[in-house]
């Protein structure tokens, strides 16, 4: 897709049965240079005020009391899923900084990563220029075809919290496991920035976690829309 402001409104729809879960998201575009042309050291600082800041506030065994991280916590076990074996993303990635273990991927998911334990929000960025819009995040029927980055293609259940495109494939696994479908590559110049929210997660939160992103995207000299959408 073209990565236009314009095409903002109505780009991602949670449809009615995903609502009923209480699910939420919050959404922007960003866009510049090819991801392989980026230089990383530009949030090494971000980096390192965010691992005093984690130090500062959490430890491992204080984390699991967190209302962001309960929060989180109960929707997997609500969805079928153990968070005690697959945890939440933003919390996994407290835990490694905890431990001394900060994962670098390249710029752009670098900051994803930043913005989503400084937030506790889990937040996922796919290559606008690899689904077609718009997308919705719905309940999977059973028996589609998923295809996890790091992982091996599986099948569906049904009642699946999915993110889907207009071609139906599956990007997402709300809200803990993307596609290598829309992975950011080196050669990604548009993004689609989500913040999954489930309830006991603020409104407010999940614009705040998108505005992170766009912030530490902005020091690497990427431009992002003004506007932060919800849906519902």
């Amino acid at each position: 897709m073209e990565c236009r402001c314009e095409g903002l409104q109505g780009l991602v729809r949670v449809e009615e049965p995903a609502a009923r879960l209480g699910v939420a998201v919050a959404y922007s575009l960003a866009w510049g240079e090819p991801v392989s042309r980026l230089s990383g050291e530009r949030l090494r600082v971000e980096e390192e005020r965010l691992l005093e800041e984690l130090r500062s506030r959490y430890t491992l065994e204080a984390l699991r009391g967190d209302p962001l991280v309960r929060a989180y916590r109960d929707f997997y076990w609500r969805i079928g899923v153990d968070p005690t074996k697959t945890r939440p993303s933003s919390e996994a990635l407290v835990r490694r900084a905890l431990r001394g273990r900060w994962p670098r991927v390249n710029p752009v998911v670098d900051a994803g990563n930043i913005a989503s334990a400084r937030t506790m929000v889990p937040i996922g960025l796919y290559d606008a220029d690899r689904f077609t819009p718009p997308l919705r995040l719905t309940l999977a029927r059973g028996g589609e075809l998923f295809e996890p980055i790091g992982g091996e293609p599986e099948e569906l259940r049904a009642g699946v919290p999915v993110l889907v495109d207009a071609e139906g494939r599956v990007l997402h696994l709300f809200p803990h496991r993307d596609s290598r479908l829309t992975m950011v590559r080196p050669e990604t110049r548009c993004i689609l920035i989500l913040a999954a929210g489930v309830p006991g997660v603020p409104r407010e939160r999940l614009a705040e976690a998108v505005g992170e992103v766009k912030r530490l995207l902005g020091l690497l000299g990427w431009e992002s829309c003004r506007e932060t959408l919800h849906s519902p």
